[in-house]
């Protein structure tokens, strides 16, 4: 990231961080160049560091720059640690800087011409980074399934304008994949996004370019990183109608966990698990009731979801997969974040594995809901731009503590609070066994037809969120799931949030 306007990058930022360290008589390792936000990552225990500092705005726009701190145990900073950093930073001392490392900033320049101006570390970079390929490989990840057949997907990557397209050519090479054609356009780093306002594969439009490109050069099958590669997206053709696919993250998640229970989970030697954010579909929960592999639900957050899966790890569980519904996947263990890279080799093994037998990835999806039963979403968010109409709402679905056993028509099964002090009527002592906060209260409704509707605000943007998921029986057809979804969220959003009352705003009339 660079804003010119006020001569600030992410390479300088980084140098400071670096400058700051040796101040304070800290050894501190610069990585070479562009790196990967999973490189960083795995490098934490790689290396033993006590802490790791990823400068990135990820998917943000291009005026957005973020500081990204991991602990030692390589996953992303969570309470108590953020708040005694928090505490840190406004102590009395830390409020001015402790030297001017511009004027060292400016005599480093001045003295050397390298990309780091000589504070960068290239051989421990590419040792780090060697090292995490080759955990990839003793992972399982790579299987036999990507030996070379005529008819093997033909890819095309976007890395987004960001740092990932080295790092997804190399994932290709260790997982023996035939290399993919990169979109020229999005390939090479661009603080200024030229092609995409907003880099998020997420967003609608996003992958307009990839896929037209893709086209053009009769590929198959779309894979883009977010600019820092943490993240991954993914959409493939028909190639009778002509029509694209854009997997969201529940979708990709669950053929990724399929294919690990399937290729993995099934022959490992020790307990199998997986995890998946609380708003994440429950379709990898269900999975693991038929399959028999123990899977836990946390809160929002990666940190969240690599936390447990460090826990899990530590009680002798193999964690196979790790994943949050907005396209952030941790496959094989290979480090406690989501990882871009190692799940771009993984889902294009799948492929190339589905293709050299006639399917598809989206064939496979049915395949998967045919056994395990539709899973239909209405997630969204109204805008909400006073915080204490969302605390009035909080307030309302509490029902003074005496908490819905109704909502409309329909039969609530539990309810879950997150908020504080929490409540969940599913445990004997009625509390929660996720984290509650004042701060970040959730709310999940459970109903007997097997709906869950669950609620929270945005932490970073004036958005109140809700995430509804409707689970079908198997064999019960998706049309007919959603039908039931879409009447029953219409009660439940009017019901519970009443949003002409409390001024919501719904996207479409901003």
């Amino acid at each position: 990231r660079s804003l010119s306007k006020f001569n600030v990058s992410s390479k300088q930022f980084a140098v400071y961080t670096k400058l700051v360290f040796e101040h304070a008589g800290i050894s501190c390792t610069l990585l070479d160049g562009y790196v990967a936000t999973p490189i960083l990552a795995y490098a934490v225990t790689n290396i033993n560091a006590a802490v790791g500092i990823m400068v990135t705005a990820s998917h943000n726009p291009k005026q957005d720059n973020g500081y990204k701190v991991y602990w030692k145990d390589g996953c992303q900073i969570r309470p108590p640690i953020d708040a005694g950093i928090a505490n840190s930073i406004i102590e009395k001392e830390n409020l001015v800087p402790w030297v001017d490392y511009g004027e060292k900033l400016r005599k480093l320049k001045a003295e050397s011409a390298q990309e780091c101006y000589g504070l960068s570390d290239p051989v421990q970079t590419k040792s780090i980074e060697d090292a995490y390929f080759q955990s990839i490989l003793a992972s399982g990840l790579v299987t036999d399934a990507t030996n070379a057949t005529s008819s093997a997907p033909k890819f095309a990557y976007t890395a987004m304008h960001g740092v990932g397209h080295d790092f997804a050519k190399r994932s290709f090479q260790t997982f023996n994949l035939a290399p993919f054609l990169a979109v020229p356009s999005q390939r090479d780093p661009d603080p200024n996004f030229s092609t995409v306002p907003f880099p998020n594969p997420e967003e609608k439009g996003a992958l307009d370019e990839a896929m037209a490109f893709a086209t053009e050069n009769k590929c198959d099958i779309v894979l883009a990183n977010d600019p820092d590669a943490d993240r991954l997206g993914v959409a493939e053709l028909e190639k009778d109608s002509g029509k694209w696919t854009v997997f969201t993250g529940d979708q990709i998640g669950a053929l990724l966990g399929h294919w690990l229970w399937v290729n993995i989970g099934k022959k490992c030697d020790q307990p199998v698990a997986m995890c998946a954010s609380t708003v994440s579909s429950k379709l990898l929960s269900a999975m693991g009731e038929i399959e028999g592999f123990r899977f836990e639900e946390t809160l929002t957050g990666f940190k969240w979801i690599g936390s447990r899966a460090l826990s899990l790890q530590n009680q002798g569980y193999r964690v196979l997969l790790g994943y949050e519904e907005a396209i952030g996947f941790s496959c094989g263990g290979i480090i406690p974040d989501k990882d871009g890279i190692s799940a771009l080799g993984a889902i294009s093994t799948m492929a190339t594995s589905l293709y050299s037998r006639g399917r598809t990835l989206v064939s496979h999806l049915q395949e998967i809901h045919n056994k395990y039963g539709e899973f239909v979403c209405n997630n969204g968010y109204y805008r909400c731009d006073d915080p204490a109409i969302v605390k009035r709402i909080m307030e309302q679905m509490r029902n003074s503590g005496k908490y819905f056993d109704r909502v409309g028509m329909y039969d609530v099964e539990s309810i879950r609070d997150l908020g504080s002090p929490g409540y969940d009527s599913t445990t004997a002592d009625k509390k929660p066994t996720l984290p509650t906060s004042a701060s970040s209260p959730m709310i999940t409704f459970r109903f007997a037809n097997e709906c869950v509707a669950q609620f929270r605000a945005s932490g970073t943007e004036p958005k109140f969120k809700y995430y509804i998921e409707m689970r079908g029986k198997p064999g019960e057809k998706k049309s007919a799931v959603e039908k039931r979804l879409s009447e029953m969220s219409g009660v439940i959003l009017e019901e519970l949030l009443h949003p002409t009352v409390n001024g919501l705003i719904l996207p479409s009339n901003l």
